[in-house]
């Protein structure tokens, strides 16, 4: 990210003055990976964590993350695998940083003891990283997740994205670079899927998509609202596209996170 825009992503920052620290942990894999942590003031036993999406990082998450922490929640903002200030060569798609975000939720347990709450949050890639995180075994603490224009399986969404930005057809494309991963980094395109995940998850699943998504096609939301087994909500913003919803209606998108928590996640 150049400078300039570094100091522009700062300032949605200015909300957590005071209240910023940083936090790390060890991937199974042995990288070290970074987090910020936004405290509340006074105590709260809610945290969410929000994921960013690709080649991007957790310091442009600030809206999302100033959003939650207005509403009262402590913010584990991650920088993922090979994003920011995180180690790692290769990115996860998501499906590498789902065991990662596992290991986010033990830290923030560790820290904040047993009574605390976790709400997973994410953007494109990242919400893709939580649908995918759903079908690991979660510890109980972990209540709801919240998914904004994420993909069905990296497999899909790169077979989208060779035909609409190369229009090139996916084979051989796709199944070789496929196989290049798994040597280089022990996993597939095809089994790197959330839908997979979501026929494991049984907690509340909000997701939210543009209809007019471009860059990850509305079509990948319906794939994911038929995978889960919890209780589950689809909202769509009408003209918006590829990560521009709450840009679209703040407003909008406040109110139906606030409603989809307050009903799974009543206030204590």
């Amino acid at each position: 990210i150049k400078s300039e825009n570094v100091a522009k992503l700062e300032k949605k920052w200015k909300f957590a003055e005071g209240n910023l620290s940083e936090r790390s942990i060890m991937s199974d894999d042995g990288l070290k990976l970074n987090a910020r942590y936004v405290t509340q003031p006074k105590e709260t036993n809610t945290t969410v964590i929000v994921a960013h999406g690709y080649m991007s990082d957790g310091l442009a998450m600030g809206q999302y993350a100033e959003m939650f922490y207005k509403m009262g929640y402590d913010v584990l903002v991650p920088d993922n695998r090979g994003h920011g200030t995180s180690e790692g060569k290769y990115v996860g798609f998501g499906w590498l940083d789902r065991l990662d975000y596992v290991k986010w939720i033990d830290e923030v347990l560790k820290e904040k003891g047993a009574e605390e709450e976790i709400i997973l949050f994410g953007v494109s890639m990242g919400a893709s990283t939580v649908m995918m995180t759903s079908g690991e075994e979660l510890p109980p603490q972990v209540k709801l997740i919240i998914a904004d224009c994420g993909y069905d399986t990296v497999q899909n969404e790169l077979t989208y994205q060779l035909d609409e930005m190369f229009s090139l057809p996916a084979f051989p494309i796709v199944p070789l670079t496929s196989m290049y991963t798994d040597m280089k980094v022990g996993y597939n395109f095809k089994e790197a899927s959330a839908s997979k995940q979501l026929a494991k998850n049984k907690l509340p699943l909000l997701l939210i998509h543009g209809d007019k998504d471009t860059f990850v096609p509305t079509k990948f939301v319906y794939n994911l609202y038929d995978a889960t087994k919890g209780p589950k909500e689809m909202v769509l913003f009408e003209g918006a596209d590829h990560a521009e919803s709450f840009k679209s209606n703040p407003e909008k998108y406040e109110t139906t996170i606030t409603e989809f928590i307050s009903k799974y996640l009543p206030k204590k």
